[in-house]
C-alpha cells in the first residue's frame, strides 16, 4: 500500500471511491459548479484555449485538495492539514452530482488549437474525468473499512504526514484530532446502508479489524498512535504553547477519540460483522460482475478480459516454475520444489532475529543501490527516501511492505516501510527484490521523478496509474539483476519468487472474482507456486479478496514496460541506450499504458532519424 494505490498505500485512499449514487440531486448549482460553467462561457472571448484549459486544470485541483484533504496534506498543498473528508452521504451525493462539470468545461475546449504538450494533458485530463465517472456507478463508499484500510487506521496513517514545525502546525494536528469522531460516526452510518443494499466486504477477511479498532483505544492517551506528535514537541515553542497543545490533544483523546472507537468496536463486532456477507468474489454483490470488469480495466488500463488475465497468468506461473526449478538444481539442493520452499521458509540462517536487525538489512540494501542508480538513469529525484517499520498497531494484516511518498513543499521524505511483524517470517532472499521495488529503482524514484516535474499541471504529478506505478515497480525489481545486487543464488531465487508472485496474483484475482475460486483453492495455488511464508500467503490471498482486481496491475504493466524495452533494443540495435529509455519511460510521470507505448516508439523513431542522418 501500499503506495500501493496506487495510490492507495501512496495516500489516505479510503476516501477516493466516495462517489456513489445518493438520494435526487438538487437542481441549484454548487460553487465548484459555477466555477466550471464559467470556464465554460469564457470559450466566446478572447482567452487562448491554453490559459483556460490551465484554469481548469487549476480549479479542479484545488477543489479536490479542499474535498480530499489527507492527500492534500500527502501531496503537500498547504491550508487543509487540519481538516478529514467528509464522508457524509450528503457529501457523497454532491460529489457526484459535480461529476459532470468539469467534462462539460473541457468539452468547451478546442483542443486542436492546443499545443502537443497540451493535448496529451487534455487527453490525460479527460481519461480520468471519464474513468470518475464510470466508476461513480459502484459503491465502493459503502464498505469504508477492512483489514487494510479504513478510519480504524488511516487517521494515524495521516497525522504521520502532517508537517510538525510550527505551533499552527500542532493546532492542525489538534483540529484533525477533535474531528475523527465525525468521521467514524460517517463511516458507521455508510456500513448500515451497506449491510441494506448487500455491499461488505467479505466477513472472512475482517476477523483482525476488532482488534485494529481496539488497537486505538487505550488508557494512556500518550501511548496512542494519534498523539505521537505530542510525545516530544520541538524545543522551541515557549512551555506555556507545549503545555496548551499537549493538554487539547489529550482532551481530544480522552472526551473524543476513545468514545468514538469504543463506540466503533461496539457497532463493528456486535452489529456488523454478523451480517457481512459469506460470499469471496466481486461478482457476488449488486452488479457485480460490471463491477468487476471495470475495476480490471481501470487498473490494467487495458481492454484485457478477466479471463485472458487468467490465461496469461498461468503462462507466467509455469514459465517462472521453470526458472526457479533451474536455480534450485543450481543451488545442488537434494530435493523437489516443495522441499526447497520448506527449506527457504524455516531454515534460521535465511532470518533475522528482531526487527532491529531486519530493518537495518534493508538500510544497508538501500544503501548498496544508491550508486547504482547512475548507471540505469539520466536524471533522478531530489526528495531523500528512509526505511521505516510499518506502525505496530495494524502491523498484523499489513502487507510485507510499502511505499509512503514524501512531499519536497512539506519537508517530508519518501518512506519505505517495512513489516516487522513476526521476523520469523520475514526471510533475508526476498529483502533485495523488495527494497528495488519499494524505495529505488521502484516507487520511490518514479513517483519523487512524477512529483517533480517541471510545466505540467499538478494533476499530473500525483495521480497514478496502477497499472502503471505498479507495473514499474515490479520492473525495478529485474534491474537488480544490470545493477549487481543479486550476488548469490537465493537472492536471485528471491526475486523470481516476487516475480512469481505477482504471476500467481493474475491467477488468483480473477479466478477469485470471476471464476468461483474459493480462498483455500487460493491459498494451497500459492503455496504449491510459491516459497513465501504462509502468514505472507493468507494476507496476501485476502488482500486479493478485498481490492478486486488491483493485484491485476503489477505483472500486466511489468510485461508491458518489458516488451517496450526488447522492442526499442531491437528496433535500436548499437543505437539503444537502457538510460535514455528508463528516462523516457518516467519523464512524463504515470500514464496509461497506450499512451507510455506511444511515447516510447515516439523517442525510438527519433532515435533512429539521428542515426540515419549521421
Amino acid at each position: 500500500m501500499p503506495v500501493k494505490t496506487l495510490r492507495r498505500r501512496l495516500i489516505a485512499t479510503a476516501f477516493l471511491g466516495l462517489l456513489a449514487c445518493g438520494p435526487t440531486f438538487a437542481a441549484e448549482q454548487t460553487a465548484y459548479e459555477r466555477t466550471m460553467s464559467g470556464i465554460t462561457a469564457s470559450a466566446t472571448d478572447s482567452k487562448s484555449e491554453h490559459d483556460r484549459l490551465w484554469k481548469l486544470f487549476d480549479e479542479y485541483w484545488a477543489n479536490k485538495m479542499r474535498e480530499y484533504p489527507e492527500w492534500a496534506t500527502s501531496v503537500g498543498f498547504p491550508g487543509q492539514n487540519g481538516r478529514w473528508t467528509d464522508m457524509s452521504l450528503t457529501a457523497i451525493e454532491r460529489r457526484k452530482k459535480e461529476l459532470n462539470a468539469p467534462i462539460a468545461a473541457l468539452k468547451s475546449i478546442d483542443r486542436a488549437k492546443l499545443s502537443k504538450e497540451d493535448q496529451l494533458n487534455y487527453d490525460l485530463f479527460d481519461y480520468g474525468l471519464n474513468m470518475s465517472l464510470k466508476e461513480s456507478r459502484f459503491p465502493n463508499e459503502l464498505m469504508p473499512i477492512n483489514q487494510l484500510q479504513g478510519v480504524q487506521e488511516a487517521p494515524a496513517n495521516t497525522l504521520v504526514q502532517n508537517p510538525q514545525n510550527t505551533i499552527q502546525d500542532y493546532d492542525d494536528i489538534v483540529s484533525r484530532l477533535r474531528g475523527i469522531a465525525a468521521s467514524v460516526d460517517q463511516s458507521i452510518e455508510l456500513m448500515k446502508v451497506g449491510v441494506n443494499k448487500g455491499v461488505t466486504p467479505p466477513q472472512v477477511t475482517l476477523r483482525d479489524v476488532p482488534q485494529q479498532i481496539q488497537n486505538q483505544i487505550v488508557e494512556d492517551p500518550m501511548k496512542s498512535p494519534l498523539l505521537e506528535a505530542f510525545k516530544k514537541l520541538p524545543a522551541d515553542f515557549p512551555e506555556a504553547e507545549k503545555t496548551r497543545l499537549k493538554d487539547a490533544a489529550v482532551s481530544a483523546y480522552t472526551s473524543s477519540i476513545k468514545p468514538a472507537y469504543q463506540k466503533l468496536h461496539k457497532y463493528f463486532t456486535e452489529e456488523y460483522l454478523p451480517k457481512t456477507r459469506t460470499s469471496l468474489a466481486c461478482s457476488e454483490l449488486p452488479n457485480g460482475k460490471e463491477w468487476y470488469a471495470f475495476n480490471v480495466h481501470q487498473i490494467t488500463t487495458t481492454d484485457l478480459t478477466p479471463a485472458q488475465i487468467h490465461e496469461r497468468g498461468q503462462q507466467e506461473v509455469k514459465r517462472i516454475r521453470g526458472e526457479m526449478e533451474k536455480l534450485i538444481a543450481e543451488t545442488g539442493f537434494k530435493g523437489n520444489f516443495a522441499d526447497f520452499s520448506k527449506y527457504l521458509r524455516t531454515d534460521p540462517k535465511f532470518f533475522y532475529t528482531n526487527a532491529e536487525e531486519l530493518l537495518a538489512g534493508y538500510r544497508d540494501i538501500a544503501k548498496r543501490v544508491d550508486p547504482q542508480l547512475m548507471k540505469q538513469f539520466g536524471k533522478l529525484p531530489r526528495l531523500q527516501y528512509g526505511v521505516e517499520p510499518i506502525p505496530a498497531f495494524n502491523e498484523k494484516s499489513q502487507p510485507t511492505a510499502y511505499y509512503r511518498p514524501g512531499s519536497l513543499k512539506f519537508g517530508r521524505a519518501g518512506m519505505f516501510l517495512a513489516n516487522t511483524y513476526n521476523v520469523g517470517t520475514r526471510p533475508k532472499w526476498e529483502m533485495e527484490a523488495l527494497t528495488l521495488h519499494e524505495a529505488v529503482p521502484g516507487h520511490h524514484l518514479q513517483i519523487a521523478i512524477s512529483q517533480e516535474l517541471e510545466k505540467v499541471p499538478d494533476f499530473r504529478k500525483h495521480e497514478g496509474y496502477t497499472a502503471f506505478v505498479e507495473g514499474w515497480g515490479l520492473y525495478a525489481e529485474s534491474l537488480g539483476h544490470d545493477m549487481e545486487m543479486y550476488k548469490d543464488p537465493y537472492s536471485r531465487y528471491g526475486q523470481l519468487t516476487y516475480e512469481m508472485w505477482r504471476a500467481i496474483r493474475l491467477v488468483l484475482d480473477t479466478g477469485i472474482h470471476s471464476m468461483g475460486w474459493t480462498r483455500q483453492q487460493a491459498i494451497d495455488f500459492f503455496k504449491d507456486n510459491s516459497s513465501k511464508s504462509e502468514h505472507d500467503i493468507t494476507v496476501e490471498v485476502d488482500r486479493y479478496i478485498v481490492w478486486p482486481g488491483q493485484a491485476t496491475a503489477y505483472k500486466i504493466g511489468q510485461m508491458f514496460i518489458k516488451d517496450l524495452r526488447q522492442d526499442a533494443k531491437k528496433e535500436l540495435a548499437d543505437n539503444f541506450n537502457v538510460r535514455d529509455f528508463h528516462d523516457v519511460v518516467l519523464r512524463n510521470g504515470a500514464v496509461p499504458l497506450d499512451v507510455l507505448k506511444t511515447q516510447v516508439e515516439d523517442w525510438v523513431s527519433s532515435k533512429r532519424k539521428q542515426a540515419n542522418a549521421k
